[in-house]
């Protein structure tokens, strides 16, 4: 796959961006990171979306803490005033993140309310002026996660003049999404699925502005899936960000990785479920529930025989007094016992 990338998906500020997960909202977690991370050792990986107000009031060790290996690592914020971005950056430069993403894309109505996320992209120079505002704390690169356009904007002049004018402010990695956000009539949910999706409006962007990192969003399914849509256009995009496919089925973001890195096989899930074991137990004797980590890990084994039950074993179970770290492995082992070809399976 990476011949099928820009630059092999090496970004002009250096970081690798050929594979991202995309950060989720009650998702990506530091916990789902460790997890994202065993399975795909180079994916940029991103943080849950955090309000530069969040990191203000609440602290910022409460957001920013993740354990070294995790990085590359990306930290998105959320925020429409310059000044309380600009501080929350600075609050964060401690802890390393390898890059600071600014949310002109979540639709939800919450975010809406305090003007940050997707409709922030009927307001390209404010966009502008925060990014200047954040760069200007910051060596790390500050990139823009956004959609193609919003409600009745016009996804061609529309998606043009906001990516002209924070590139302009000095971004030079554009993630994005290649959906319309209808910020009136639809559910976050309905926002995820019902409006199209547009590679092609993606495909002109990056045509028109090659000097520019674009990392495509939405959709992505599966390596092969993700193939066929790449393939045929040539090396113009940097990257792709998987979302929902990396967390419902973690197993295809091992593929992912192993067509990146060429690796002769697919990911070892022996070997992940017993890093997971060692992390759950270190976790767990600081407090954290079981169950907050092996939530993340129930889609691992979609796509083979025993999946339900690994399912309803790791979900379950996992919230039952007396279930230890052990129960990663054991469920794991199961699930694997009955799929004894796996290398030589495809996943779904």
């Amino acid at each position: 796959m990476k011949n099928l990338l820009k630059n092999d998906g090496i970004c002009a500020d250096g970081l690798d961006r050929s594979l991202c997960v995309a950060p989720m909202m009650d998702w990506t977690d530091r916990h789902c990171r460790y997890f994202h991370r065993l399975l795909a050792p180079q994916a940029l990986l991103f943080t849950e979306m955090v309000t530069a107000e969040a990191i203000l009031h609440a602290g910022v060790d409460r957001f920013c803490q993740h354990d070294v290996r995790e990085h590359p690592l990306a930290l998105q914020l959320g925020g429409s005033e310059p000044d309380r971005l600009a501080a929350a950056v600075r609050a964060v430069e401690p802890f390393g993140f390898d890059e600071i993403n600014l949310n002109v894309g979540c639709p939800s109505p919450r975010v809406q309310s305090g003007r940050f996320g997707a409709c922030l992209m009927a307001e390209p120079e404010l966009v502008a002026g925060l990014v200047g505002a954040m760069r200007a704390q910051t060596e790390r690169p500050v990139t823009v996660k956004c959609r193609i356009g919003i409600d009745d904007m016009d996804p061609e002049t529309g998606l043009d003049r906001f990516v002209d004018a924070v590139a302009d402010a000095g971004v030079h990695v554009i993630y994005l999404h290649a959906r319309k956000a209808w910020l009136n009539g639809l559910s976050p949910k309905e926002n995820r699925e019902v409006p199209p999706l547009d590679y092609s409006r993606a495909e002109r962007l990056a045509r028109r502005r090659p000097d520019l990192d674009i990392i495509l969003n939405g959709g992505l399914t599966n390596r092969d899936m993700t193939k066929a849509v790449l393939q045929p256009l040539g090396q113009i995009f940097a990257g792709v960000m998987l979302g929902r496919a990396a967390y419902r089925t973690p197993y295809q973001l091992g593929l992912f990785n192993q067509l990146l890195s060429q690796k002769k096989g697919p990911p070892d899930l022996q070997e992940v479920a017993w890093k997971m074991t060692d992390y759950a137990e270190k976790q767990i004797k600081t407090g954290v529930p079981l169950q907050a980590i092996t939530r993340h890990m129930l889609g691992l084994c979609a796509g083979l025989k025993g999946a339900r039950a690994f399912r309803r074993e790791l979900g379950e179970q996992a919230r039952m007094p007396g279930n230890d770290w052990t129960l990663i492995e054991k469920a794991v082992k199961g699930c694997l016992h009955m799929n004894k070809n796996l290398n030589e399976k495809k996943v779904a």
